[in-house]
């Protein structure tokens, strides 16, 4: 049975009765079965019991809360059910030889990089992202390969004036809280990107806790944002793009005052909607010559990593081709 995201829009109960689970709100109740859910994104305020956790638990399916704004809060992440202590052992050996770290944090600013330079050539914008990402073979520490991303991201952000229309200039990037409609598509998008990647990563070996780019703390998985990097440029900016563009999200979904913006209700449902048609959007495999989703590309880049960390292939970041 194919199983699939599940999102909750509006505040209510989740609710278990044997082997399903029902979403109670002032519309009534809908049944959701347990074994064609895949990951859920709850955006609204969501009451459950213990026992929904365990049958969540059992059937190894996380859930991604984000809080009134749309921006992520975090995850209940089942237990973990593919263990390999033999991989859990080389993740931190990697993140502990520095050499070993640093090889990786440069090939995830690589893959972001190539693919931003992807997406501007889409739209046929000069830049200087290839100059600034020439400047990684120089760097030696951590500080100095995020210093480069730094300045790739700035570069990419100031070229985004070109392709939308004026109503939503960026003006450069603001975060907490954004400051205006691109700002917070950009802001809305990445917290469910980083969630995406939490749930692939969980369906594989890797621990999520231990990163390379960024540094690991406590109460984040940091090796999502790793490889959010990645993915962030050709599947959250390039929808963003798309429903700017074509008009679908314009200024009526957006909630605005003097030091903030963010998506309304309309905004998220629309956003919410395209981004999980474009996750279920196949293409052809290159390299495995069949269809796959774009969301099992991101599943398929977990593995690569693993691969490479157990020694068995170099690791060569995704670069978009279509």
């Amino acid at each position: 049975m194919l199983r699939k995201n599940y999102y909750i829009l509006s505040d209510g109960i989740l609710k278990r009765k044997e082997n399903t689970l029902y979403f109670v709100n002032n519309k009534g109740k809908k049944p959701i079965p347990i074994n064609k859910i895949y990951s859920i994104y709850a955006y609204g305020q969501i009451t459950f019991s213990s026992q929904v956790m365990s049958l969540l638990a059992k059937k190894g399916i996380p859930i991604h809360f984000f809080n009134y704004y749309g921006f992520y809060n975090g995850s209940y992440y089942p237990r973990e059910t593919l263990l390999s202590g033999d991989l859990l052992v080389r993740q931190a050996e990697y993140y502990l030889n520095q050499s070993k770290r640093l090889e990786l944090a440069k090939l995830f600013v690589e893959g972001a990089a190539n693919n931003i330079l992807k997406v501007l050539s889409y739209y046929k914008i000069e830049n200087n992202v290839n100059e600034i990402l020439k400047e990684l073979t120089k760097t030696n520490k951590i500080t100095e390969i995020m210093n480069v991303e730094g300045r790739i991201m700035s570069e990419y952000y100031s070229k985004f004036d070109e392709i939308l229309p004026e109503e939503f200039k960026m003006e450069g990037r603001s975060r907490q809280p954004p400051k205006n409609m691109i700002n917070s598509l950009i802001s809305f998008g990445n917290s469910m990107m980083y969630s995406t990647v939490l749930t692939e990563i969980y369906n594989t070996q890797l621990n999520p806790t231990i990163s390379y780019l960024h540094e690991p703390f406590e109460r984040r998985f940091s090796l999502s944002l790793d490889l959010s990097e990645i993915f962030k440029p050709i599947f959250v900016d390039r929808l963003i793009f798309y429903l700017v563009n074509k008009r679908m999200i314009t200024k009526k979904d957006f909630n605005q005052d003097l030091n903030c913006c963010l998506l309304n209700d309309s905004g998220r449902n629309k956003f919410i909607k395209e981004y999980n048609k474009r996750l279920k959007k196949t293409i052809k495999h290159k390299d495995l010559n069949k269809k796959v989703s774009y969301q099992r590309l991101i599943r398929l880049e977990a593995y690569k990593l693993k691969k490479h960390i157990l020694g068995i292939k170099k690791y060569n970041p995704f670069v978009i081709w279509w």
